[in-house]
């Protein structure tokens, strides 16, 4: 892996990291309201344009622009590439404000469909409905950002893109302590925070793209041929791009159907599941579809398979011991940010136990966001499309087999049995991702891998038994109080990073594994 991409990706990790601890003080204040249906009210209604905005902004379009405006930068005069900007900002200002406005008009509809579950709860179903109003105008704002970011980077501009989001914890933050005590319902003020933190955000970036003389002035284009090869390439990618998120409605969907507090316990266990996600695999699935992209426009092939055979290295030295870490620490890990006031020991235990389902996913959730960029960068999204949807159909169906028997025999944490389905649909979708690069001669895996995945495995294993054997038992951690949690929580992941290094060293892994593939 070259220098700059190293660079590049330390630099989203560390900004993503910023926004990721915020988000879960984020979520710290929004557990003290509790589990109850206010809660799971929502976090349906911020589902519904967070899944439209990863569809729409940060899926197939981020994906299908950027390979289209590399093309223009690397072979086209500026003003071309300032005209291609100002069409597409104007053609997706226009389409997606079309869509927010439908979307706002037709609030109820949308709960009836992503919820259906609500409809047996009139008060919850109001409310969900009454919030979707403020929030589902974040879909607009947030295909603004994502056009915004795809600009800045291909102009390797990654900084203030990753620290964007800083800006919805913050605004969220404020909401949930300075303006929702103060009302009869406190969830309206979390709503009205999504709206205003939208449009802030679009307000950050706009000097960034001043600074690379590329500030868009919207003009209409859906005659434009650069415009119609984006919108090509976006209709089959809006549903390969985006199959964990359709995967997480789905179960959002499915657990409308059961107990109360089932949706906001697989909302913090997914929380906690993106917080390594985010600060490294979508943070360096950001960057390398930039560098693929210019690779495939410059005819670089060993480049490609090069920078995709390092990615994936990455992500198994960092994938593989952030799972054994979250399975192992769950629990105390929901005890310690989430379990005050309102969220109790039972919510800590099915949270938790969400949380090891989900957490068996990450390798597979981050091999996605690295394979997939290989496609798009080559713009191809039809194949992609054609995984997911077996992905999805897969997904679907352990969800059936994994939750009904527990409803019907009534067994507690059902939902669980959706984020483990979750789980394995991503493994799948990786695993063929993964043979059709092989099969089609993109990637060719460098020397050295088998080596490499032994070390691995020693590492993991070590770093499991150090974990399992010393970590507190859940209720001596219930008896800790929230200093104690958090001093013990602490010392336990620097433990276990410290003790998989050590094992990696001393299975003779070079540091230089870190920088080149062909370095094992």
């Amino acid at each position: 892996m070259s220098a700059g991409l190293v660079r590049s990706t330390a630099v989203v990790g560390a900004m993503t990291l910023v926004s990721r601890v915020l988000g879960l003080v984020r979520d710290m204040v929004f557990a003290r309201f509790g589990v109850d249906a206010g809660m799971d009210a929502f976090f349906v209604a911020f589902k519904i344009p967070n899944f439209m905005r990863r569809l729409f902004a940060e899926g197939a379009f981020s994906q299908a622009f950027v390979p289209v405006l590399s093309e223009y930068r690397s072979r086209r005069e500026h003003a071309e590439v300032q005209a291609l900007v100002d069409r597409v900002a104007g053609t997706l200002a226009g389409l997606l404000g079309l869509l927010t406005l439908a979307g706002v008009l037709a609030s109820p509809l949308l709960v009836v469909v992503f919820a259906p579950g609500f409809l047996s709860d009139p008060l919850k179903f109001d409310l969900t409905a009454q919030m979707l109003r403020f929030t589902f105008p974040y879909l607009l704002f947030m295909a603004l950002v994502a056009f915004a970011a795809g600009i800045l980077n291909s102009y390797g501009r990654f900084g203030m893109v990753a620290f964007t989001p800083v800006w919805l914890n913050l605004v969220l933050i404020a909401a949930a302590l300075y303006i929702a005590p103060g009302l009869d319902q406190p969830m309206l003020a979390l709503a009205w925070g999504v709206l205003a933190a939208g449009f802030v955000q679009v307000l950050f970036l706009l000097p960034a793209l001043r600074g690379v003389r590329l500030l868009p002035r919207p003009r209409w284009g859906l005659r434009d041929s650069g415009v119609r090869r984006i919108l090509a390439l976006m209709g089959p990618g809006i549903l390969g791009s985006s199959v964990a998120q359709i995967n997480l409605l789905f179960d959002t969907l499915l657990a409308s159907f059961l107990v109360t507090g089932s949706v906001s316990w697989l909302y913090y266990a997914d929380r906690l599941v993106e917080f390594p996600l985010g600060v490294f695999g979508i943070a360096l699935g950001t960057v390398i579809l930039p560098v693929l992209s210019r690779n495939h426009a410059g005819g670089e092939a060993d480049a490609f398979s090069h920078n995709l055979d390092a990615g994936l290295r990455w992500v198994l030295l960092i994938g593989a011991p952030a799972a054994v870490g979250l399975i192992l620490l769950a629990r105390p890990a929901v005890a310690t940010l989430f379990q005050y006031d309102g969220f109790g020991a039972r919510d800590v235990d099915m949270a938790g136990l969400a949380l090891v389902a989900y957490g068996l996913g990450l390798p597979g959730f981050m091999l996605v966001k690295i394979l997939a960029p290989a496609f798009y960068a080559r713009q191809d999204t039809r194949t992609p499309v054609r995984i997911a949807v077996r992905a999805l159909i897969a997904n679907m169906v352990l969800n059936l087999l994994f939750v009904v028997p527990m409803v019907v025999l009534q067994v507690p944490g059902a939902h669980a049995g959706l984020a483990l389905a979750t789980a394995l649909a991503s493994y799948l979708n990786a695993g063929l991702l993964y043979r059709r690069l092989r099969r089609d001669g993109v990637y060719r895996p460098s020397p050295g891998w088998w080596p490499l995945a032994l070390r691995l495995l020693v590492a993991n294993a070590v770093m499991a038994a150090v974990l399992a054997r010393g970590v507190p038992a859940v209720s001596a951690w219930l008896a800790m109080d929230g200093g104690a949690r958090a001093t013990q929580i602490a010392a336990w992941v620097v433990a276990g990073v410290v003790t998989y290094l050590a094992a990696l060293r001393l299975t003779g892994l070079r540091l230089s594994v870190f920088w080149s593939p062909r370095a094992p």
